[in-house]
Parts: C-alpha cells; sequence; structure tokens
C-alpha cells in the first residue's frame, strides 16, 4: 500500500489543537522516529513525535492531515514511538472527501462532513498501533483525535490511491508515478534500499534514496516490476542514477505488457521498450521508448546489479483507461463531494443530488441519464459524460 499521507506526495498537517512539546509536522515526517533521552529545550525534553501539554479541562487534542495523494484508506498506524508515559490513551480517525483546497479553519468548522473511519481505540505506548479502515470511499483529509492529550510519533495512512482524472486530461504524466497509483509490484531484491523508492514524485537527495541491491557474484541481472497508474502508451523514459558514482547498474532494458495480471519475467508477451541501454553513474538519462503500443505494466531489467534513484514512465493515457478511471473515481467520491463536483460543472443540486445517489454508475449506463432524467437531464448526461470520460464539452 502507498502511505497516503507521506510528505513524499505533498502530504501536510494542516492545523492542530496544540503543539506545546513536539511540532505536528513530525507526524508525516518519512523517517522512522528517532529519540535521544536527556536532551532539552526551552520547552522541556526534546522528542521526535506531535505531544501536547497535559490537559487539565475537557475536551481532547486533534490534528487535521491534508493527504498528499487522495485514495481509499485501508489502514491506519498510529505510532506511539518512544511515547512511554505520555501517549494518548485512546484515539480515533475521522475522514472526508473535499473539492479544491480548503483552509485549516473551513476543515476545522462545521460545514464539513467528517466519516469515523477509526473508532475510538485504546492505544499501546511505544507501539505500532495499526487499525484497519473497511470504507470504499475516496477521501482527500484525515482528522486524528487523541484522548485526551499526549505524544504520537508518526501517523501512516496506507491505502491505494485514486486520482481525480480530471486533472490529467491531455497530459503528459508519470504513468508509473506513485503520486498518480502507480507501485513497486515486485523486484529481484532489495538488499540495501527498497526498489518501491523508485517511483517517489521527488529527486533523491541521497544514495539512500534510490534502489540498491546487493552486490551479484553469479549469472542473471535484477529486475523491477512497476504496474503503471494507468494504462498508456509510454512515449520517454527517464533512468536516474543521482548519487551513484560507484555502483550505479551498468545497464538496463525495459519492457512492457499490457495483461492483467502481469505475465511471468520470462513471458513472451512482454514488448521492448528499450533495449538493452549503457548508463553512466550520477547522471539522469532520458531515453526514447521503441514502441508506441499501449502498456500497463513495465518491467526494468538492470544489468547486472546495482543502483538507480529514480525511474520515470512519460507517455499519455489511453481512452479506455481513462474512461476507467473517472468512474472509478465518481464511484468512489464522498456523497457531499460528488454533489459538489457535479454541481460545479453546471448539474442542478437536485439532479446532481439524484445522481449521485444512484452510484455505482455503469460505464455504459451512467444513472440512465440518456433517458432525460429528471429537467435538463440531456444536458446533465453530457456534463456527466464529459466528467466521468474525458469527453470535451
Amino acid at each position: 500500500m502507498t502511505d497516503l499521507a507521506s510528505r513524499w506526495l505533498g502530504g501536510s498537517v494542516v492545523a492542530a489543537s496544540d503543539e506545546s512539546f513536539g511540532e505536528k509536522e513530525s507526524l508525516l515526517n518519512p523517517a522512522p522516529a528517532a529519540f535521544e533521552p536527556g536532551h532539552y529545550g526551552n520547552r522541556g525534553e526534546i522528542v521526535d513525535g506531535w505531544e501536547t501539554r497535559r490537559r487539565r479541562e475537557g475536551g481532547h487534542d486533534w490534528a487535521i492531515i491534508r493527504l498528499g495523494a487522495p485514495g481509499v484508506i485501508t489502514s491506519v498506524d498510529i505510532d506511539t514511538s518512544f511515547f512511554t508515559g505520555n501517549f494518548p490513551q485512546a484515539a480515533s480517525i475521522e475522514a472526508c472527501g473535499c473539492e479544491g483546497y480548503p483552509s485549516p479553519e473551513e476543515l476545522a468548522g462545521t460545514g464539513i462532513t467528517w466519516e469515523q473511519i477509526v473508532p475510538v481505540s485504546k492505544l499501546t505506548g511505544d507501539s505500532h498501533n495499526v487499525f484497519t479502515v473497511t470504507s470504499t470511499r475516496r477521501f482527500t483529509h484525515v482528522r486524528l483525535s487523541a484522548y485526551p492529550d499526549g505524544g504520537i510519533a508518526r501517523l501512516r495512512v496506507l491505502g491505494q490511491v485514486v486520482p481525480d482524472p480530471r486533472e490529467l486530461d491531455r497530459l503528459t504524466i508519470d504513468l508509473a508515478g506513485q503520486g498518480h497509483g502507480g507501485i513497486v509490484a515486485r523486484s529481484s531484491d532489495d538488499f540495501y534500499t527498497s526498489a518501491s523508492q523508485l517511483n517517489r514524485p521527488d529527486r533523491a537527495r541521497t544514495m539512500g534514496e534510490g534502489w540498491e541491491t546487493q552486490r551479484r557474484r553469479g549469472p542473471g541481472h535484477d529486475y523491477v516490476l512497476f504496474r503503471l497508474a494507468f494504462a498508456g502508451v509510454v512515449r520517454r523514459i527517464v533512468v536516474d542514477t543521482a548519487h551513484f558514482k560507484y555502483n550505479a547498474s551498468a545497464a538496463v532494458a525495459l519492457y512492457g505488457c499490457a495483461r492483467d495480471p502481469c505475465p511471468p519475467e520470462d513471458s513472451p508477451a512482454w514488448l521492448p521498450l528499450l533495449s538493452r541501454t549503457r548508463l553512466q553513474p550520477d547522471t539522469r538519462h532520458m531515453f526514447p521508448a521503441e514502441t508506441a503500443q499501449p502498456v500497463s505494466a513495465v518491467r526494468l531489467d538492470a544489468f547486472p546489479d546495482g543502483g538507480l534513484s529514480r525511474v520515470r514512465l512519460l507517455g499519455s493515457i489511453t481512452a479506455e483507461a481513462r474512461r476507467a478511471a473517472g468512474y472509478r473515481w465518481f464511484n468512489s467520491l464522498p456523497a457531499p463531494q460528488a454533489i459538489d463536483c457535479l454541481a460545479t460543472a453546471g448539474i442542478p443540486v437536485t439532479l446532481a443530488t439524484e445522481i449521485a445517489g444512484q452510484r455505482p454508475l455503469l460505464a455504459n449506463q451512467p444513472a440512465g441519464l440518456h433517458t432525460g432524467t429528471g429537467d435538463g437531464g440531456a444536458d446533465a448526461y453530457r456534463l456527466l459524460a464529459g466528467m466521468l470520460e474525458g469527453n470535451p464539452r
């Protein structure tokens, strides 16, 4: 799963009730929590996490997080590492889906509909408290409540990215990018660092933020399998060996396929995207793709081993994939956000409410609007189809 709240994807703690001892931003620090006892500052012992003051009145503390990548949340990890006598007794998680960029005041106000996805649950100190989430809705923000106060080191919001396809229409994108929903499905070796860092949207700052395998002493080579966010046509390939000066891979070759699930690594279904090509250390390489056929997965072979910093697969989404993404996105929206999207597109609120209530919509029968449901049904169908399928208005 992808950490939807990760700072690597742009997640942010937009507001908190209190942060007297530990800053709220520490919640989303991608690094594991660390702590050195006996170090004190003006506010007390220096901690690596979000810690509030001792609450002497009623109520509880809270923090609101904007997800870096909106999506369907499958589990939440409330990490209380190193908090042993000062962690909250319990916590809960609520989530919401919002259009645009609401302010902290709007998110903390009464105009937002929050859905509880983790009920008030007991916490254990100095532990990873993992809770399963069953909601299938797509959320953009979460609210962490700590009862009544205390310290939490990290918050991980794990799930599946569900991008808003309207933002990607007519664009060339990184089809493998984490922020769009691409994942590293598997790799041959993650001895030093994980291949899951290869499709992060940022630039690596050190060799430790790339993929590094152990030294291969026998025959063969290493590989990484990417499951693309969307089926699409790869037009340009970026292979970055930044910071790998003495242990970069000597060469790479890339192959793509349109099968789901992916075939075995040695299947003839893999089409060549880039023939075996020499790499230079500490260099950002750009290569044209050798095929224009749509693919949904890409295999990168690294010869014979070594390290890569980032891989980008730049291309365009197929019409079929865009349509499927549109329906998946709209069907997963919380009802208030779905109505808001439709109303913003120009569909009357009454009809928008009716359409949102008919979900899940099917690609061949979008809410029955082809028969002219309600007043303005024909216009509504045109607007809805443009939003879901990417058709020009």
